[in-house]
């Protein structure tokens, strides 16, 4: 049965993070995902996606993220267990066993969850038109920003990720629009303010207060009828795409029923990201705590603090201080890898 130090539900960015930093304690880990590849929402709903507040980087790809992240990691012998969602958990007597949807088994001495927002599915649109059409010309999410070169696109949505896609698709597409069931934005008031400024321009445009009422075409998507939230009046948009940025559906799944203590879908921790079960951690979206940050980069300081927790559970006789890494007179990363479960496990 395979062993190891700490194990990590969630492969995303924070979670990515928290195995680098067990991996800097010299311990071995393993990472369990639901998603078949690394990098959580940021690979599978925005690849393309620019991200503007992760320390050192102007701007970064989410995609280009996620490979940074994989190859800072990869020194340590990082075991992915992708495909598989954890199901069970429970305590033995070396600590914890996790028992995956495959009814694959694993042993770790602590614990960290770092799932994110838990299992999720983008929103649907609901429409006249929109199940027939779906993968036809309506998506949910941009993997290839190339794909919509020259194309008539539609964003419905008011939120960052909709306005960041119609900033991001206005240099690449023929025409961008975008329709929104209000007149105010989610979105970050800087990003809003240059869709703004851009549609001033006259290089996309905004309805609203406007939704779908229906999609037509063929084989394909060919044109949306749009109406008004308030006078309902109907018009038509030519259009051969449509990005639907309308949120997500999360949940907690199998974690719910783990005993851990909650608030609404999100695990309780303390400072030191301490769940109510003695060496379980939690970090990222999926924990709450007090003036908490539903940020990357916030998530990557309760990585690291989680992570250090989690190493001193793991071997008492670590300290929880890493010390800084520049101080290292040799990389970590010595300790041998733990056992795959197969080669579709191991790291890249």
């Amino acid at each position: 049965m395979p062993k190891t130090d700490v194990l990590i539900v969630g492969a995303g960015p924070v979670g990515l993070f928290a195995a680098f930093y067990v991996g800097m304690r010299d311990l071995s880990m393993r990472l369990v995902d639901a998603l078949p590849e690394p990098g959580g929402q940021l690979t599978a709903l925005y690849p393309e996606k620019y991200i503007y507040d992760v320390a050192g980087y102007p701007k970064i790809r989410a995609k280009e993220l996620v490979t940074n992240q994989v190859q800072q990691l990869e020194p340590f012998h990082p075991v992915f267990s992708l495909g598989a969602r954890a199901d069970k958990l429970e305590r033995i007597e070396a600590g914890f066993a996790l028992t995956t949807d495959k009814g694959v088994r694993f042993e770790a001495s602590s614990i960290i969850i770092a799932g994110g927002v838990g299992a999720f599915e983008p929103r649907k649109l609901v429409a006249p038109g929109v199940t027939e059409f779906e993968n036809k010309g309506i998506a949910y999410a941009v993997k290839n920003l190339e794909s919509y070169r020259g194309k008539r696109v539609l964003v419905v949505g008011g939120g960052d990720s909709a306005v960041d896609w119609v900033l991001m698709l206005k240099d690449v597409a023929k025409s961008v629009s975008l329709i929104h069931r209000r007149d105010s934005f989610r979105a970050h008031a800087a990003t809003t303010n240059q869709m703004i400024a851009a549609s001033e321009r006259g290089e996309v445009q905004i309805f609203t207060p406007f939704e779908v009422a229906r999609v037509e075409g063929t084989n394909h998507v060919e044109r949306v009828v749009i109406y008004h939230s308030g006078s309902k009046v109907e018009q038509t948009l030519e259009i051969d795409e449509i990005v639907s940025m309308v949120g997500y559906l999360s949940k907690l799944g199998p974690i719910a029923d783990w005993g851990l203590e909650l608030e609404g879908n999100r695990i309780k921790v303390n400072n030191m990201m301490e769940t109510n079960i003695k060496g379980v951690f939690a970090c990222g979206d999926i924990c709450v705590f007090p003036g908490k940050l539903k940020l990357i980069a916030t998530g990557y300081g309760e990585a690291a603090i989680a992570a250090n927790q989690a190493a001193v559970t793991a071997n008492p006789d670590l300290k929880f201080e890493p010390g800084h890494s520049s101080e290292a007179k040799e990389a970590p990363g010595t300790k041998p890898a733990v056992a795959p479960v197969s080669s579709s496990d191991a790291a890249h």
